[in-house]
């Protein structure tokens, strides 16, 4: 593995949710430099077969190779349950999913061993996450739930408005029995919805954000393959890409990263009809 410090970490997301990353990696790794690309013309990911999803990640992959990253984080969790062994198997650059660190966090979390998991419907119907909980602690008690609906409020912008906080509140209902006391955010957008999701849940339950936990494994992999970048090395701006409108991803990353000064420019990928 021949790879160069001073090149970029690479992000990849289905929209603007895997901001959500960037932002804690902004925040653990100043260091370095980041580039993210989110596919938001073909956002969500949750509804699409598997089959899909796999190949629009590896376009998103593809795009940033040729960018000379030095490590890849695929900061979706539907883009994670079902291309991430393929392509860390396919690379020759370190690959990190957001499900283990996520689930890791949880375990470490729970008291009561009742967790639950919230997600897209293709995060939530592939078990990713309660396969990987039950690997490591068999007797942990599981409620999955998809949320559908989390996705295109972010996506549009709206995870402040009135509309955002009824529609958490009525998708978090059956939720609300099970005694969890950890619920693991199982989307990189969810943390955008985190205020309104942890008033329905009552702040007796610990929300674990997948998309943190996993900068703190990009950390240490950086480390461990010895490309984390020096204090003194002055690095080109950050690189932002969409697929979608630019000015919209603009806004939201403005509003999320408290930053005015990054450029969005929108890309095409292939797209097989």
């Amino acid at each position: 593995m021949d790879l160069n410090n001073h090149e970029a970490i690479g992000f990849i997301d289905s929209g603007v949710g895997g901001l959500t990353v960037v932002k804690e990696a902004m925040r653990q790794l100043p260091n370095e430099r980041l580039i993210y690309l989110g596919d938001t013309a073909r956002c969500p990911y949750g509804p699409r077969p598997a089959e899909q999803v796999v190949q629009f990640t590896w376009e998103m992959t593809n795009f940033l190779l040729e960018k000379n990253i030095k490590m890849l984080v695929i900061a979706c969790n539907t883009a994670t349950a079902v291309a991430l062994e393929e392509i860390k198997a396919e690379l020759d650059i370190p690959v990190v999913g957001v499900i283990l660190p996520g689930t890791r966090a949880a375990l470490k979390a729970t008291k009561n061993n009742r967790v639950g998991v919230i997600g897209t419907a293709g995060t939530i119907k592939s078990r990713a996450y309660e396969t990987a909980l039950k690997s490591k602690a068999p007797n942990t008690f599981v409620s999955s739930l998809a949320c559908p609906k989390f996705v295109p409020i972010v996506e549009s912008n709206e995870f402040h408005s009135s509309v955002a906080k009824k529609v958490v509140s009525e998708t978090l209902n059956p939720l609300q029995l099970k005694k969890l006391d950890t619920l693991i955010l199982g989307c990189t957008h969810y943390p955008l919805l985190r205020p309104l999701i942890q008033n329905v849940m009552g702040s007796q339950v610990k929300l674990i954000d997948s998309g943190a936990e996993t900068v703190s494994e990009v950390s240490m992999l950086l480390d461990y393959f010895d490309i984390a970048n020096m204090p003194n090395y002055v690095n080109e701006p950050n690189e932002f890409y969409t697929t979608g409108s630019a000015k919209m991803f603009k806004a939201i990353a403005d509003d999320w990263l408290n930053l005015e000064t990054i450029t969005v420019e929108q890309v095409r990928l292939p797209i097989k009809k």
